[in-house]
């Protein structure tokens, strides 16, 4: 995996499970898009440093998808749910909506 837009996925899901500190430099650098220069800054710690925090980040993610798969099954949810809104009235698009609202946040 190496698109920030499919890490900034996982840490709606998984974002909770990370230590404070990690969730505030894989924000900073997923979700922020500061360089490590400027998240070291932040930080008051090296680059090196915060290399190896989103190496660790990455890793745990990863992980946490591959045991857990929620992310993998909210993608299908997503795309059933396009489905069955396309064929449904205003009600069924309303649940749809609703149930999509339960998909996930920051680290909920």
């Amino acid at each position: 995996m190496s698109d920030k837009f499919e890490y900034n996925e996982l840490l709606d899901h998984y974002g909770g499970l990370l230590t404070p500190r990690q969730q505030t430099i894989a924000n900073d650098y997923f979700r922020e898009d500061l360089s490590l220069q400027e998240i070291a800054e932040l930080e008051g710690i090296s680059r090196a440093a915060v290399y190896d925090m989103i190496k660790r980040c990455r890793e745990d993610l990863e992980r946490y998808e591959e045991i857990l798969h929620d992310t993998a099954q909210s993608r299908k949810r997503r795309i059933l749910y396009a489905r069955i809104a396309e064929e449904g009235n205003e009600t069924i698009r309303r649940y749809i909506e609703e149930c999509l609202d339960t998909e996930g946040g920051e680290y909920d």
